[in-house]
């Protein structure tokens, strides 16, 4: 089994995360409610914002505005936790998952990279709203489950954004 190094960057506080679940199940939406309770949780224990997210079936990214930048671990995991711990109610689990402290909701390990700059904030921003198109063919003013109007309002994108004129940029990316 190998360790996992995490890279923590005291200077710009925000990092892009992207938590899959086991095996690709798709519970996320149909439980969205249970989802938002598990945010609001963790909220309540870290001091941290959800910069920018998407919600999808089966996964979801996110950029974390931190205070302190070594939280985002412990936040993913108070998150998978919180969520599990509810969820595990309808879900059957296997003596080795349960052996293991695991529960068949959430791949083991998260993916997550620590924002540079402004360049690579306004990439993974992109990316983000992007998706919903990449996955489901549904323009991001259409997709209810992403932040994407809230940077609307703030006059980052026009609402009609990402008519796919320069989808290839973002395309190349992939973050999963």
């Amino acid at each position: 089994m190998s360790n996992y190094i995490r890279f923590y960057n005291n200077t710009y506080n925000y990092v892009f995360v992207t938590i899959v679940t086991y095996n690709r199940k798709s519970i996320l939406l149909d439980n969205i409610d249970l989802l938002r309770n598990s945010f609001k949780f963790v909220l309540n224990k870290y001091s941290f914002e959800i910069f920018a997210c998407i919600i999808l079936k089966d996964h979801l990214h996110m950029i974390l505005k931190m205070e302190n930048p070594h939280d985002y671990s412990e936040i993913i995991r108070l998150l998978k936790y919180n969520f599990s711990r509810k969820m595990c109610k309808n879900v059957r689990v296997s003596q080795s998952k349960l052996h293991k402290r695991e529960k068949g909701i959430w791949q083991r390990r998260f993916w997550e990279h620590t924002i540079r700059n402004e360049q690579d904030l306004n990439t993974h921003l992109d990316y983000i709203h992007y998706n919903s198109y990449k996955h489901y063919q549904i323009a991001p003013e259409n997709w209810k489950f992403s932040s994407f109007k809230k940077f609307v309002d703030l006059g980052y994108y026009e609402p009609n954004w990402c008519n796919f004129e320069n989808k290839n940029n973002i395309f190349e990316l992939d973050f999963e």
